[in-house]
């Protein structure tokens, strides 16, 4: 059985970082940045966000490798500690949090495996590089057709996809209250999983392996 599941949630920051400051009005700046990540605001760049935090710009596009400097996406969270978490650890705290979600009903955890995580983090930049909101890629085509591409068999396989979300206990919450998304996590006979994250869109695909 093939399941799809969509979730679009649009964020609207209501903080200081949601528009620019007037022209006349001084921007405020930090010696060091006061928290770990930053939400790219409409107009931001690596420079403006290096000056105003006290970074170097050239350490600040160090820290997100992933971040293209001439096409940051409003809304995307970016590091601006080495310590903080990166890309890569949002992921494994969505498998983390699908996991505990499972335990919790008495079914067995699932598999985060690099073959499928790699379909789901592909998928997630294409939704984002490809400008769409949907299960059908215009280059990969269904999640399932994608999976069969990249070499991977399976019996059953399901997929979740949200844009907006900027921690993995937000799209889980919000995975999680949507009836068709939470079925799919607590699918019984589903034994893998992977999860993609790029630039605010969130990937999960499921699968029941042959």
């Amino acid at each position: 059985m093939k399941k799809v599941h969509v979730l679009m949630v649009v964020v609207v920051l209501m903080t200081i970082f949601s528009a620019q400051p007037p022209v006349d009005a001084a921007v405020k700046t930090f010696n060091e940045p006061p928290f770990s990540h930053y939400k790219v605001s409409r107009g931001d760049t690596f420079w403006f966000i290096a000056q105003r935090y006290g970074l170097d710009y050239k350490e600040l596009m160090r820290l997100n490798p992933d971040v293209v400097p001439t096409n940051m996406q409003v809304g995307e969270v970016i590091r601006l500690k080495p310590e903080s978490s990166h890309h890569s650890a949002f992921e494994d705290q969505v498998v983390a949090l699908v996991n505990q979600e499972r335990r919790q009903r008495g079914l067995r955890e699932l598999q985060h495996r690099a073959d499928v995580k790699n379909v789901a983090h592909k998928k997630a930049q294409d939704l984002i590089n490809s400008n769409y909101f949907s299960h059908n890629s215009p280059n990969y085509g269904s999640p399932f057709d994608m999976l069969r591409s990249f070499g991977i068999s399976y019996q059953s396989a399901g997929e979740n996809i949200a844009k907006g979300q900027t921690t993995p206990e937000q799209v889980m919450r919000d995975w999680m209250n949507s009836p068709g998304h939470r079925e799919n996590i607590l699918k019984p006979e589903y034994d893998t999983i992977g999860v993609g994250f790029y630039h605010g869109a969130w990937v999960q695909m499921f699968i029941q392996a042959r």
